[in-house]
């Protein structure tokens, strides 16, 4: 799928364009840093993506 397809979002967390972007298309989330829009992305599944934003929750970064 291409960029333009997707429904890229910021995190509401964020107080800059200094964070990371997701985009949820069937089946996995995108993972890219909003600095570098057009630079590599990762890919994760629903699940493990999940994971992470709970885990996030409970430990400070």
């Amino acid at each position: 799928m291409r960029d333009d397809e997707l429904n890229w979002q910021l995190s509401t967390y964020t107080d800059s364009a200094a964070c990371v972007e997701v985009a949820r298309p069937a089946g996995e989330v995108l993972v890219r840093d909003s600095k570098r829009r057009t630079g590599p992305r990762i890919s994760v599944t629903t699940g493990s993506f999940a994971d992470l934003v709970d885990w996030a929750k409970t430990h400070q970064v």
